[in-house]
């Protein structure tokens, strides 16, 4: 038999060695632990500390107790309002509820500061002038401007929440001018638009908590719209929303 006579470029190619075979990749990880914390809706709180506040303030305004005795309200507005408010804000900003978190926030420190005035003027280290009150009435236009934001937000919410909302930021805009301008006529009717804004407060809050133990509507909030789209940060599994 005839030999086969390799060519040289064939004995170079075989001569060259073999890649070694690539070693595995070891991934090593880290184990994590991810605690589910159960959030309810702040709303509720919030809600309901406005409520209870703003009744007895707007009682004040209007007329039903007799001036004087808004010195007493200080730790009701402080306290019920005031801190139960801000902390639902709290609460909210940890679900993940920027309208919430603006308006009970805003209104809870709102609240406390209107503690802060009125002990003031209990204990006598400031007294309140008659019958204009500029100071505190430049306090509702920040206050109205922001509240009626706050109501173009919650149409994406529900029509009673926003209900809320218009009640409220219109009657801090009457505030401001019953306030500034010293008009008792213009300051009782922030009063009873302050005290319809109450009540509805405590629909809503009411109809939120009713809905949440009873798996259905017992008091109507209106048509709820799509809500913004909450984006999960990293290796976060969920929220719960706070309205």
């Amino acid at each position: 038999m005839e030999r086969v006579r390799e060519k040289p470029a064939e004995r170079a190619e075989r001569a060259e060695p073999r890649p070694a075979l690539e070693q595995p990749v070891v991934e090593n990880r880290v184990q994590e632990n991810i605690f589910l914390q159960p959030i309810a809706a702040p709303s509720i709180l919030g809600l309901y500390g406005f409520s209870g506040a703003t009744f007895v303030v707007a009682a004040g305004l209007i007329g039903w107790y007799a001036s004087g005795n808004a010195r007493f309200v200080f730790p009701f507005a402080a306290f019920f309002g005031g801190l139960a408010q801000f902390l639902a804000g709290m609460w909210a900003y940890r679900a993940r509820d920027g309208l919430a978190t603006a308006m009970h926030g805003m209104w809870g420190s709102f609240w406390m500061s209107y503690g802060v005035l009125f002990l003031l003027i209990a204990i006598g280290v400031l007294v309140e002038p008659a019958p204009a009150f500029v100071g505190l009435g430049w306090w509702f236009i920040p206050l109205g401007f922001i509240t009626l934001a706050g109501a173009v937000a919650a149409t994406r919410v529900s029509w009673a929440l926003f209900t809320v909302l218009v009640l409220l930021g219109s009657g801090s805009g009457l505030a401001a001018a019953g306030f500034i301008g010293g008009s008792t006529f213009v300051i009782a009717t922030a009063g009873w638009v302050f005290l319809f804004a109450a009540i509805a407060a405590w629909w809503t809050a009411s109809g939120l908590m009713f809905e949440q133990f009873f798996g259905r509507t017992m008091l109507p909030l209106g048509p709820r719209r799509a809500r913004p789209i909450v984006t999960l940060g990293t290796r976060e599994p969920g929220v719960i929303r706070g309205q």
